[in-house]
């Protein structure tokens, strides 16, 4: 026998053995084996490994499993797979230990953008829903927990016996895809376009001071026709300061003049008793320095404001928050010693720590470029982070800030439960506010005031009659930054009472650099992809929302200016009307907010929750207009066209396109 004939039978005996041999089984690999580190979700645990989310056995209406993962609405896991894992096999439902009877989720799994599976809606108490889901040939898998129901505590959902049958590659769990940060705002023209409300609110005879934002390439000169005579524009830097006007409204033509052309805009200053006449807008230290703030950090962010060209589109505030007094030695969280130091000096005002040596120079130097400053405290003998608070000095301490030149007030709850106790009824929650909105309204400066105390006792309702401009609508956003589709959908519910001087607050901006709200973290690059922080800005515009910056100034890049900066989304924040989006559900991850503004014109908002891009279709019997309308993309700032009846748009995952219509 040759060579040549032996290795052909070689290769014959070969095939054969392997035509008669069985087909290599499926191997399985359970979801607990794989890193749950990508696990992505609201809350400030981490998902839990062979137990709920509560650190309990799992168990799904009284039926126990030994093995999966414990995690929260809303969650998210992506995986990698080869596309020759077979299936996904699992039990799911909400977990008996989630410590709220109406607590209910919504399971989904999205293979290749496709759905795959999902549960519908599932209760506490109710039987585990088995998942058998075919993946053969997916590349790209996602598991998701979604809220359901009224209410969205203690969501607490089990993937039991969640496990993977992979005849490939095992599966790989991933971060969410990554996309690319386009820079969709134009850059600012040369000529000038003044910017910021339309309308601005003042007490008589308090200290007065408005810079007057403007784009445009510098020098320009400013000229204000009809200016009270109690009121001094600097025609350079385009400062108005003085003593506000008597009673009435004084309506002011605002110019601006450089080299390559000129603008005007009418700005009514409404001298009364309302402040805050649209949504106040500027910069809180807090997400990026925490206990780390001092004086320089202060002075730096004023700085930026003007630099960056935030103060030219109407950013004005710039806000201490926790951790500018002195804190005791035991501390919540221990702070450096230049913090810690008596709380009170001997005729009991509140002593400043030593990283900020002179309040009064501090806001002065704010004050100079044309800014505003703003304060933090508690009606509680201490701060949430520890330091003293204005407990049984409130009046003390509010003089003080004024005479220091606070022109703003944000007042948290924090330790106030201690003395309140008990006591949940409405009196118990309005009595600190109301002590200090009365105290304010006496004070001879202008202080707007910040109501931080999470939305107990819907302070939606009485959070003006009690001297409140803005109220904190729910708890802080910090580590839970997918909730902002939620939190809209939750503000835009209590719309009725948002109206010029009365302003929901559903927490800080927090895009670019911020720390990590758990551990109060140095800053880092936000979580968020660039599609969740155009909708981030989106969102609160439509809701008329504060807009207050939340990062780091010094790290500001072109991307973050970008989103933060564009004059024509932040007149749909500003817009005189003060009115809050309504909100068009179409399905249950797409929806419309719809926003009147002053003009006649409507601001609409496509909006995609979900984890796949959505084509959605905006009617105009839904936006409440007819006829032909020009439709204007108004982050790219841009006239698309004139529609009738209706405009489609394809909106990306966690997206939103933001639109104005006008005949």
């Amino acid at each position: 026998m040759n060579t040549d004939t032996r290795r052909f039978l070689k290769t014959v005996l070969v095939a054969s053995a392997l035509t008669i041999l069985p087909a290599r089984a499926a191997e399985t690999v359970w979801l607990t084996e794989l890193d749950l580190g990508h696990l992505h979700f609201e809350g400030w645990r981490k998902p839990q490994v062979d137990k709920s989310f509560s650190g309990k056995p799992l168990s799904i209406a009284g039926r126990k499993f030994e093995r999966g993962v414990g995690t929260r609405a809303l969650s998210t896991l992506w995986l990698e797979l080869d596309g020759r894992t077979e299936k996904f096999l699992a039990s799911v439902g909400v977990d008996d230990a989630a410590g709220n009877a109406e607590a209910a989720v919504a399971f989904t799994i999205i293979g290749d953008g496709k759905k795959l599976w999902e549960s519908g809606v599932m209760k506490r108490g109710q039987s585990a829903k088995a998942v058998d889901v075919g993946l053969k040939g997916v590349r790209s898998l996602l598991l998701m927990v979604d809220h359901a129901g009224e209410s969205n505590n203690y969501d607490h959902a089990d993937w039991a016996d969640a496990r993977f049958m992979f005849g490939g590659v095992k599966p790989l769990t991933v971060n969410a895809p990554r996309e690319e940060a386009v820079i969709l705002t134009p850059k600012p023209p040369r000529e000038p376009r003044i910017n910021g409300p339309k309308v601005y609110g003042c007490r008589p005879g308090n200290p007065f001071i408005y810079r007057i934002p403007t784009t445009g390439e510098r020098p320009i000169q400013f000229t204000a026709d009809g200016l009270p005579a109690s009121l001094h524009l600097d025609k350079i830097s385009g400062i108005i300061t003085g003593a506000a006007p008597e009673r009435g409204t004084h309506t002011v033509m605002l110019r601006a003049k450089n080299r390559h052309g000129t603008a005007s805009r009418a700005l009514k200053i409404v001298s009364g008793d309302t402040l805050a006449l649209t949504p106040p807008m500027g910069w809180n230290h807090w997400y990026a320095h925490y206990n780390r703030v001092t004086d320089t950090m202060m002075r730096e962010a004023a700085d930026v404001m003007v630099k960056s060209g935030m103060a030219d589109v109407g950013y004005a505030y710039v806000n201490i928050d926790d951790c500018w007094m002195n804190a005791p030695g035991d501390a919540k969280r221990p702070p450096d010693p230049l913090r810690v130091g008596p709380f009170r000096d001997a005729a009991g005002n509140i002593i400043p720590n030593k990283h900020f040596p002179d309040m009064r120079l501090m806001t002065a130097y704010i004050h100079a470029k044309g800014l505003k400053a703003g304060i933090y405290t508690s009606p509680g003998p201490l701060t949430c982070g520890g330091y003293a608070g204005a407990y049984e000095h409130e009046e003390q301490d509010a003089r003080l800030f004024a005479e220091w030149g606070f022109d703003f007030l944000k007042y948290d709850w924090c330790s106030y439960s201690k003395i309140a106790k008990d006591d949940k009824s409405l009196g118990a929650l309005k009595k600190p506010y109301k002590q200090m909105g009365d105290i304010l309204k006496k004070l001879p400066r202008d202080v707007v005031f910040n109501l931080c105390q999470y939305g107990m006792g819907n302070v939606w309702e009485w959070g003006t009659e009690i001297g409140g401009h803005c109220w904190r609508t729910a708890g802080d956003l910090g580590a839970e930054l997918n909730r902002i589709f939620a939190v809209a959908l939750k503000n835009a519910e209590y719309r009725q009472w948002s109206k010029p001087g009365a302003w929901n607050d559903p927490d800080y901006i927090q895009i670019g650099w911020i720390g990590d709200a758990r551990t109060n973290g140095e800053p880092k690059p936000c979580p968020m992809t660039p599609t969740e922080q155009y909708s981030f800005m989106s969102l609160w515009c439509l809701s008329a929302a504060p807009l207050f910056y939340s990062g780091d100034m010094s790290r500001l890049d072109e991307f973050t200016l970008n989103v933060l900066c564009n004059p024509e989304v932040i007149e749909v924040d500003q817009d005189p009307l003060g009115e809050c989006a309504r909100v068009v559900p179409l399905t249950p991850e797409t929806f419309l907010m719809v926003k009147n503004l002053e003009d006649g014109s409507k601001a609409v908002g496509l909006c995609n929750r979900g984890e796949i891009a959505a084509s959605i279709v905006a009617k105009w019997g839904d936006i409440g207009v007819s006829g032909k309308q020009t439709v204007r993309d108004l982050w790219r700032q841009r006239d698309l066209g004139k529609f009738d009846g209706q405009f489609k748009a394809t909106v990306p995952r966690h997206g939103v396109v933001l639109l104005r219509l006008r005949r």
